[in-house]
């Protein structure tokens, strides 16, 4: 368990927690228990104070690390059904409670219930209404905290019904199609039984290993392989709408609890969030530079020459190989057309010139704070952003050479405006592009990530300001009188409003004054910014399509829902969640 959480640890993790079952426990003896941290480095304190429970059974029984079944009796977390979680504090509440697995405790084994996950939920407060739930201030503020209490009542009735044998798919078949959003959940029950669940549309990424002496299930597949040695086609994907249930004895079972829908597995995954050591999400990281190549050369008019490339931040790195490769193919390409004009009259000193040149790379950046920018805490967002990164000197010719940084994605900006463009500036490139991997992100996701803010996205920016110059700046207020219309007749799911923001105007046109809103105003260096079409996402990411934060197509109601909200908020001026 502890190397399946290091794994995991990818970056800006800011709590963990870990939860044991124990089976065939006595009665009036501890089955279940939990753990959590908000400390800087999470999982090295749990399994310290884990660690420090053992040590102290040791100091009186030196050798009880040959009686397993004695130390169980004594050691907390040494059970046989363990979930580990780890957390992403998008909203400031980085605090241990909202830290997962969350508990439902009960004096009958099969009634308790430990929950953790990879999810966003759209609708939390219809959650609480259908079982009659007050949620408590706490509640209010956690999705998790609306499916476990959704879950454990109908787990609860199920018990009553059957006391002797827990029909518990019934349990997520009767829970699951109330759950409006994208997830991949783990859960233990009690009686020993663990489960995992997935999404109908597949939303979040969800794998699982079986052989004669464990079950695992995480959501990075590379976690599983690492840990357990294991082949890639050892590893199985939890296809959307099954559940992974293994019962007390260990026998696992897959079962369709939801029924599927159109595959609509999160692209941004595969972009940034999962690690890139899986096979297949390198592969496609470096299609996503590559495809980027042909865009990039026209722009600096085809001067490899005088351009230098680099990647800014480390997770655009295979993207940044899958681009070199690409530009390399053009030049060799070059190469070899012109060699073949040469014919018979070739010059040894011009040939040994041509099959010379090379795509021009340095490492420009180095990121000093390892810390994931977009997510971290508001509060502290502007003072940090200006120490992340630091350059490399002496790499580009003064006002000669172009600098071409990729980056995995652009949200905010901030980061680019405060301090990468900044930074680079003090290289005195003749003009820097900056090229994102991603396409623009103009919406806000509500399955996982929860970036929910229509205000910090520097594409819907640049499309406001853009309808201020024009002067149409009066649509922001029609289709705010349109949503607040859909709102009353109880229709903000319907459509996504907002798309109609972006209408007027072309991918370029948005993309140019995206330049110009990350440009320092007292910079006098050209700034350009070259985006990842839809098109070359999905050719480079066949089988992860959910594309929302791009094209505004979500792939349940409430995204729309949450779309328009977020927008009506930005309107209004208040900086809150979208749901």
């Amino acid at each position: 368990m502890y190397l399946l959480m290091e794994k995991q640890h990818n970056r800006g993790q800011d709590g963990a927690g870990l939860a044991a079952v124990k089976l065939n426990v006595e009665p009036g003896y501890p089955f279940l228990s939990r753990i959590r941290s908000g400390n800087p480095q999470p999982i090295a304190d749990i399994f310290k104070q884990i660690g420090q429970e053992y040590a102290e059974l040791q100091k009186f029984n030196n050798d009880i690390g040959n009686y397993p079944g004695l130390m169980k009796g004594h050691l907390s977390f040494l059970g046989e059904a363990l979930l580990g979680h780890l957390r992403y504090g998008t909203q400031g509440k980085n605090n241990e409670e909202f830290c997962h697995p969350f508990i439902k405790r009960h004096t009958i084994p099969t009634r308790n219930l430990v929950l953790a996950g990879n999810f966003n939920l759209i609708n939390t407060d219809e959650l609480f209404s259908l079982i009659n739930i007050d949620p408590g201030e706490f509640q209010k503020q956690s999705d998790l905290a609306a499916m476990m209490e959704v879950i454990y009542h109908f787990l609860t009735k199920a018990d009553e019904a059957s006391p002797e044998k827990l029909d518990f798919v019934s349990v997520l078949k009767k829970a699951l199609p109330l759950f409006d959003g994208g997830f991949h959940v783990g859960g233990l029950i009690g009686n020993g039984t663990g489960f995992v669940f997935r999404d109908a549309h597949g939303i979040r990424p969800s794998y699982y290993y079986v052989d004669d002496e464990v079950v695992v299930a995480a959501s990075e597949r590379a976690a599983i392989r690492t840990t357990f040695n294991v082949g890639e086609n050892e590893v199985k994907e939890l296809m959307p709408g099954q559940a992974l249930i293994v019962d007390e004895n260990g026998e696992p079972r897959i079962e369709q609890v939801l029924e599927p829908k159109e595959r609509k597995a999160c692209s941004f995954e595969r972009i940034y969030f999962s690690r890139g050591s899986d096979e297949k999400i390198y592969k496609e990281r470096s299609a996503l530079g590559y495809n980027l190549s042909t865009q990039i050369l026209n722009s600096i008019d085809h001067d490899l020459k005088h351009t230098i490339f680099s990647f800014i931040p480390n997770t655009a790195e295979v993207a940044f190989y899958g681009l070199m490769k690409g530009l390399q193919d053009w030049l060799n390409q070059v190469k070899v057309d012109r060699i073949l004009a040469w014919g018979n009259e070739i010059d040894p000193q011009k040939l040994r010139e041509m099959v010379s040149r090379k795509v021009r790379m340095e490492k420009i950046a180095i990121k000093d704070v390892k810390m994931r920018t977009f997510i971290t805490e508001d509060v502290n967002r502007s003072e940090m952003v200006q120490h992340v990164y630091d350059i490399t000197y002496g790499t580009v010719q003064k006002n000669m050479d172009t600098l071409v940084v990729i980056d995995d994605s652009i949200v905010r900006g901030t980061t680019l405006k405060e301090s990468i463009i900044r930074m680079l500036s003090r290289l005195h490139p003749k003009r820097i592009i900056v090229v994102s991997s991603a396409p623009q992100i103009r919406y806000p996701d509500c399955y996982g990530i929860d970036m929910s803010k229509m205000g910090d996205f520097i594409a819907f920016n640049a499309a406001v300001e853009l309808l201020k110059e024009h002067g149409r700046e009066g649509l922001l207020k029609e289709l705010y009188e349109t949503c607040k219309e859909l709102h009353r007749n109880n229709q903000l799911h319907s459509t996504n409003v907002v798309k109609q923001v972006y209408k007027s105007f072309s991918n370029e046109q948005i993309t140019k004054k995206i330049a110009e809103l990350i440009t320092p105003p007292e910079l006098h260096i050209p700034v350009d910014v070259i985006y990842q079409t839809i098109e070359s996402l999905h050719e480079a990411c066949p089988s992860n399509l959910g594309d929302w934060y791009f094209t505004g197509n979500y792939p349940t109601p409430g995204g729309n829902r949450v779309v328009n909200k977020a927008f009506m908020n930005y309107v209004e001026g208040r900086n809150v969640r979208g749901y």
